[in-house]
């Protein structure tokens, strides 16, 4: 029985999609968390020695500039999507989620940058804070966005309803917080959001305490 062998070597935060035509995307964090890359391959397993691909590089200075890190790739509202956070050059924990965009193929096609993520207009808190390990799931034709953000030094998920691919629709709602001794350990964290729709449900994993 093998075990414990590793899949894709020096790839942190790692993101699986399928796409509509049975193809899988890969991204992750890259030990210099300078940028984004992004694989494709035909099943799991050919993921592992597939090419990758550099598609887009961090600023020099200013947002997106430092700690490029998790990043997802989603197909909404038919387009290509990255979602990721990263931290400015001169304030490297200013850790906010950015948004890019592909409307070709999201391998060779170019990504533009739409920006920080968005709060819906009556919203004055969303990503105010360090805010980052974003996803997104699909529920009755709705999008919506999960992130881990920081109240008072503590890391809570918080969910809301999406209007566009960088906005919200509605107000945060806090879904989880840090109440467990097994999720207070180190720090109080509850990062790390990961959706799984099985038998007619919704099931929402995290990770908690030191990270």
């Amino acid at each position: 029985l093998k075990y414990n062998e590793p899949w894709i070597l020096q790839r942190a935060d790692p993101y699986v999609y399928r796409h509509t035509d049975g193809s899988y995307y890969f991204t992750a964090s890259v030990p210099a968390y300078d940028g984004i890359v992004l694989r494709h391959a035909g099943t799991l397993a050919e993921l592992s020695g597939a090419e990758e691909v550099m598609v887009w590089k961090k600023h020099e200075s200013g947002p997106m500039s430092y700690h490029i890190w998790a990043p997802e790739i989603h197909y909404l509202f038919g387009k290509w999507y990255i979602y990721f956070a990263a931290g400015e050059a001169e304030d490297v924990w200013k850790i906010r989620p950015y948004v890019l965009e592909c409307d070709g193929d999201p391998m060779t096609g170019e990504w533009s940058e739409l920006g920080p993520m968005k709060g819906c207009d009556d919203d004055p808190f969303s990503f105010t804070d360090f805010s980052l390990d974003a996803t997104i799931f699909e529920h009755k034709g709705d999008y919506y966005y999960v992130w881990a953000q920081k109240a008072s030094n503590i890391s809570n998920l918080y969910i809301a309803k999406m209007a566009a691919p960088n906005k919200l629709a509605t107000v945060m709602e806090m879904i989880t917080t840090p109440d467990y001794d097994w999720e207070r350990i180190l720090f109080w964290v509850n990062e790390g959001p990961a959706v799984l729709k099985h038998g007619g449900k919704i099931w929402l994993t995290f990770s908690a305490s030191g990270t």
